[in-house]
């Protein structure tokens, strides 16, 4: 799995970004690493339950909408930064809907 970030860093308490803070980086290089999906049940740390197009990711801002593509396929999609993860050996957590939109799990 491929995902671009800000090289911004930003403690864990920040607010989320708004729609009309949209900025694109192209200083800061793409990570490229392993990806899982989880199926959460409980709040994220964003506050929120469901399924939607959203990720976790250890630094990248709540709110961040960023690229996920799936390197196996070329298949992409837009995911929003809700959750805080994942566990060591992944670089991001999505959703079962963001999964499914990738082609990650059928």
């Amino acid at each position: 799995m491929h995902a671009a970030k800000p090289n911004t860093q930003t403690a864990r308490d920040e607010a989320p970004a708004t729609p009309t803070d949209i900025v694109v980086d192209r200083a800061s290089p793409p990570e490229t690493g392993r990806a899982s999906w989880y199926d959460f049940t409980t709040a994220t740390a964003s506050g929120e339950v469901g399924d939607r197009l959203t990720a976790a990711h250890r630094t990248l801002p709540l709110g961040s909408c960023i690229v996920v593509e799936n390197l196996a396929n070329g298949r992409s999609v837009v995911v929003r930064i809700n959750d805080r993860g994942p566990v060591k050996g992944h670089i991001i957590d999505v959703s079962p809907a963001a999964a499914e939109a990738f082609g990650m799990v059928a």
